[in-house]
């Protein structure tokens, strides 16, 4: 991770820890994602919140939204929750993106 990444996610509140070698978890509030450190970059995976059964993600039925963790365990999403993790997904991608 570079100096300027860094910062861009420490303004944003976006925390980052290594997971395993080559893949490094971000997390703001309850909304994390993992990604895979590459040559060219971060490849992202999906983003998710944080439940009692673990990191779950958003997932659409007709125009309900759900959070669904491994396992299967699911539960409606609030607004407020589809919010955060659209605005933690689009932070975090905006951090990664490569300057020219």
């Amino acid at each position: 991770m570079t100096s300027e990444i860094a910062a861009r996610l420490e303004s944003l509140n976006i925390t980052w820890f290594a997971t395993e070698k080559g893949y490094t978890m971000f997390t703001r509030g309850e909304c994390a994602a993992v990604g895979h450190e590459q040559a060219a970059g971060v490849s992202l995976g999906s983003s998710g919140l944080m439940t009692e059964a673990g990191l779950a993600y958003l997932v659409w039925r007709e125009d309900c939204a759900f959070l669904v963790a491994h396992g299967g365990a699911e539960q409606p999403a609030s607004a407020a929750q589809v919010e955060a993790v659209r605005r933690f997904s689009a932070d975090l991608k905006s951090a990664l993106a490569p300057t020219t």
